[in-house]
């Protein structure tokens, strides 16, 4: 027996030792809270023009929210601190002046899933003129991956999606959270309570006449949301519906979701003759083989708190549609 013991144990240290190796191979997972950002810099690049651009394009204002919130949140970090914990960070961002002119990204440098940006110049004018170029892709590979790490958190636990399915012939990932709050045949009202207050995410279908070509798109957008808002979104007290607030223009973008055209629509709305009011982002998308402008809005009261990543995780759950044929 003892000789047996003896000749297992090579093949026991043999499987711990191929099953650690396994384990460092591994790519760590990566960390941190959605939309932050490291900035890898100097202390005197970061507190000079360099520093300023980073900030001015990386922690402007975000479009459509009642006050302003920055796009991300940067957390800066001097190069000689490269190591530890920030390196298990979504994005880094790397900027140094070294004697080449260069911009590399670098995915799952040292985590996954994980984008560093490596920006290095020979003068500070270099690197600005880098950061001034390549800002734009940056924020939109940065936006894409909070995105997906959104709809993974939302996918731990999800709603049963057999009545969104029926009635509307779409795939949508919804936390399980939300509950719904009103339906009929052509309308769902999905909200979710939370501390300060509550989000929800609407959707409902129009006939595909219903949005003109410009100049008229932003007017009969307005117009539908705010019919809605009328048939199903009141307040406590008579009179009190959701409209669009009409003191801010709402921005108005084209894109694609599930390959199809979309208006993209951010504003604020308020409840009539009330004093609620809050951030909305509306997506119109022109689905031509079920003959609809099929609509997913997210919008959210919560007047105490910050609202910028409230209104990325609504973002992240309308984005995760799949129109079914």
């Amino acid at each position: 027996m003892n000789k047996n013991l003896f000749l297992l144990l090579p093949i026991f240290s043999l499987l711990f030792f191929s099953c650690k190796k396994q384990e460092e191979d591994m790519p760590r997972k990566a960390t941190g809270k959605i939309n932050t950002i490291s900035v890898i810099i100097d202390d005197q690049l970061w507190n000079g023009e360099v520093g300023d651009r980073i900030r001015n394009k990386f922690a402007s204002p975000v479009i459509g929210l009642p006050q302003e919130e920055p796009l991300f949140t940067i957390n800066q970090y001097p190069a000689k601190l490269m190591e530890g914990f920030m390196t298990d960070s979504r994005t880094i961002i790397v900027v140094k002046k070294e004697n080449k002119n260069e911009f590399v990204i670098k995915k799952n440098q040292y985590a996954s899933p994980q984008n560093v940006f490596h920006v290095s110049g020979k003068t500070n004018t270099a690197i600005l003129e880098i950061i001034e170029k390549n800002a734009p892709k940056i924020i939109q590979i940065i936006k894409e991956t909070e995105i997906a790490e959104n709809q993974r958190i939302n996918a731990q636990s999800l709603l049963n999606p057999i009545i969104i399915k029926n009635k509307f012939q779409i795939s949508l990932q919804v936390p399980s959270g939300y509950l719904y709050a009103h339906q009929n045949s052509k309308f769902l009202w999905l909200k979710k309570e939370i501390t300060s207050g509550n989000t929800s995410i609407l959707i409902y279908q129009v006939p595909i006449s219903s949005i003109k070509k410009a100049p008229n798109q932003i007017a009969n957008i307005i117009k539908m949301r705010d019919s809605i808002g009328n048939l199903y979104i009141r307040g406590t007290e008579l009179d009190t519906h959701m409209i669009t607030e009409d003191g801010y223009a709402p921005y108005l973008f084209k894109t694609k979701l599930n390959d199809k055209e979309t208006y993209e629509t951010r504003g604020t709305w308020e409840l009539k003759n009330d004093f609620m009011s809050g951030p909305f982002v509306n997506y119109a998308i022109v689905d031509k083989e079920h003959n609809r402008i099929l609509v997913l809005e997210g919008f959210c009261y919560s007047p105490s708190k910050e609202e910028r990543d409230l209104m990325h995780e609504l973002e992240s759950i309308i984005k995760s549609i799949v129109i079914l044929k």
